[in-house]
């Protein structure tokens, strides 16, 4: 896998990512019964979304035509992946 298409997968998960957490605030102000869940699931995106963005800053000093195994482990790019699509699967936006 080349670090380019590391750096599309990431940038796809931040995008829905920051649509999630916009949404997260806005309904934070829909209720006084419900503001509180929305507001803490806002800051646990926001931390999710904070680390993507050191993760992105770093595959960006990267060479991004080079292969991603050159950098890290087999494993560690597996974990990153499971990573993405888990956040981009929670559809926090939705409920």
């Amino acid at each position: 896998m080349k670090v380019r298409e590391l750096l599309e997968m990431v940038d796809e998960t931040i995008a829905e990512l920051k649509v999630a957490l916009v949404a997260n605030q806005s309904r934070a102000f829909e209720t006084p019964y419900t503001s509180l869940e929305f507001t803490q699931r806002a800051i646990e995106i926001q931390e999710d979304l904070d680390d993507l963005i050191k993760v992105r800053e770093r595959l960006s000093a990267l060479d991004p035509d080079t292969e991603a195994e050159e950098y890290f482990g087999e494993e560690e790019i597996e974990k990153l992946k499971e990573l993405l699509e888990l956040l981009k699967e929670s559809k926090s936006h939705v409920y």
